[in-house]
């Protein structure tokens, strides 16, 4: 089979060719796996994390990719088309997973990090780990939904937003674009204020039904009730703290931020950015049930990404295009 190949970390700014498109042997499967003929894989920001060594996979060479749609061939219900998200695996005995929480289990595995993800023909995942597709999503819409969906899912649901509080976002590529969608179905009465440096990433969110759509360096009049930070730089952590109302929360959606310019996070002003009782708040991956619930969400809500494709040897370029910030919506890998 074809795959994408990750063999060694490297810079994309001074690589941008990082994955190698090769011959793989065939998959065998060990007890409880299934075996997925891919059609679709989105690109995430993660990846960029993965080749750059933020979040470095367990072993190489690794086939990245995380959002896969595909067809079960051998393991499962033959025949049936089904999702992969980020979690590929967790122990199901300890607190966390017992409680709810397997995003936090110690023993947690991430697709396309610690097992071979969807940047191929083919993958074999773990049967207790897939999400049947619902028929109202071609391929290409539901990819970027079993990552930049379910994560953006669960960012809004630990922001506390109520209807009609004011919800800002820093960024907006994959997953903040569909929180908009998300808000504007759960929340009609929230104004959604979008912070990015891109001007048409600005026009993008006005377009979809933002309320305000500016740059850090411009504010709104209002004061924000909760921020969601999708961005990989510290800059929009600060600058959300300052825009938070008394009780407000940051949710930092970003699985590593990158080191650029980190003395921006350690000069916080306590009385401006941290007291009254502002929160910060992390997301770390995604539940089985957080991808469940988007995914149902999704499909009664008509939720769909704005997406590109790109065919599985143009990898490295989708890559590329997220690292220089020529983002709008997803971007999706086809597979045939």
């Amino acid at each position: 089979m074809k795959a994408m190949l990750l063999r060694e970390i490297t810079s994309l700014k001074q690589n941008t060719t990082p994955l190698s498109y090769e011959d793989m042997d065939e998959l065998n499967l060990n007890e409880g796996e299934v075996l997925i003929r891919v059609t679709r894989c989105g690109v995430c920001h993660t990846e960029l994390d993965e080749i750059e060594g933020r979040t470095p996979p367990s072993r190489l060479p690794m086939v990245l990719g995380h959002q896969v749609v595909g067809i079960i061939e051998e393991g499962g219900n033959k025949g049936q088309r089904v999702g992969v998200a980020w979690i590929a695996s967790a122990c199901g005995k300890c607190h966390h997973c017992l409680t709810g929480n397997e995003n936090l289990c110690s023993e947690f595995k991430a697709t396309g990090r610690d097992v071979n993800g969807g940047y191929a023909e083919y993958t074999k995942v773990c049967g207790d780990f897939v999400y049947p597709i619902p028929d109202t999503f071609a391929d290409s819409e539901a990819a970027p939904l079993l990552c930049a969906g379910a994560i953006g899912y669960r960012s809004l649901r630990l922001s506390n937003i109520q209807d009609g509080q004011n919800l800002g976002l820093m960024g907006f590529g994959g997953s903040n674009h569909l929180v908009l969608k998300m808000v504007k179905h759960k929340y009609p009465s929230t104004k959604v204020f979008v912070f990015s440096r891109n001007k048409s990433e600005q026009e993008f969110a006005l377009s979809l039904g933002a309320d305000w759509a500016g740059g850090l360096e411009q504010s709104p009049l209002e004061g924000l009730d909760a921020v969601i930070d999708t961005t990989p730089a510290w800059a929009p952590v600060s600058e959300a703290l300052k825009r938070l109302r008394a009780g407000g929360r940051l949710v930092v959606n970003a699985i590593r931020k990158e080191d650029t310019d980190k003395d921006v996070f350690l000069k916080l002003d306590y009385p401006s950015q941290l007291w009254m009782e502002k929160e910060i708040k992390s997301v770390a991956n995604v539940t089985r049930q957080d991808v469940r619930e988007l995914l149902q969400l999704a499909a009664e809500a008509n939720i769909k990404p704005e997406y590109q494709e790109y065919e599985l040897k143009d990898a490295n370029r989708a890559l590329t295009e997220i690292k220089q910030g020529k983002i709008r919506g997803a971007k999706v890998l086809t597979i045939q």
